[in-house]
């Protein structure tokens, strides 16, 4: 179904919204130490910190791939978000203050500390890296892409190499403040999106039963 003039416009603003907030955080950054970079000159409050962890969490491949893999699964498939929850609590009070602690910014520093020599933090980032890759960010690419296809009608690798732009030269240029505000700008439109979505799909199936109904006869 062809998008229409005002569906249109609706993207142009988000998109324009997020290279703004994205170029903001950019001028106001200070990106000239480690801890301005990589942490956000620790000037974050719990909030905007909160918001980011979860849409680095929350991404297009749950609105596409996990509802659609709940739709022929079932509700198995949230077992996975659902220990994630007590994990998350498990890192921030057990982990997060031995991190703080030993004064460090990444996984692969706090190894190297902790166990000496460079060959492991090496490792783990190579490691981490691949199969972020192939796991994660290249799911993400997919389904952001994939929804850009069938919206605006673009090319697949065109829409893909758009996202990866976009995101590099928010990322690169300013930092974690860059992504934490671009983040919290869209954790509410997120939420805001996901709860019109759930609304818009129960009245569709005939409410609550209705899911129920049409799992157990297809």
């Amino acid at each position: 179904m062809a998008m229409e003039a005002a569906d249109m416009i609706v993207v142009a603003i988000y998109f324009i919204l997020v290279l703004g907030i994205g170029f903001l955080a950019m001028w106001k950054a200070n990106r000239n130490t480690v801890s301005g970079y990589f942490l956000a000159g620790r000037s974050m409050n719990w909030a905007a910190v909160g918001a980011s962890l979860f849409v680095s969490n929350i991404g297009s491949e749950h609105f596409i791939g996990l509802a659609g893999s709940g739709a022929v699964s079932g509700l198995s498939v949230a077992a996975w978000e659902l220990n994630a929850v007590l994990l998350l609590q498990f890192l921030g009070w057990v982990f997060i203050p031995v991190y703080i602690q030993c004064g460090v910014y990444t996984m692969p520093e706090y190894l190297s500390k902790r166990y000496g020599g460079n060959r492991l933090k090496v490792y783990f980032a190579a490691l981490s890296l691949v199969l972020y890759i192939f796991t994660k960010l290249s799911v993400d690419l997919y389904s952001g892409a994939l929804f850009i296809k069938e919206s605006l009608g673009w090319n697949l690798y065109l829409s893909i190499l758009l996202l990866i732009a976009m995101t590099a030269l928010l990322t690169i240029s300013g930092g974690l403040v860059a992504v934490i505000y671009t983040d919290t700008v869209q954790a509410f439109l997120m939420i805001a999106g996901a709860l019109c979505l759930t609304g818009i799909s129960l009245f569709k199936v005939g409410g609550f039963e209705g899911p129920c109904f049409s799992f157990m006869h297809s």
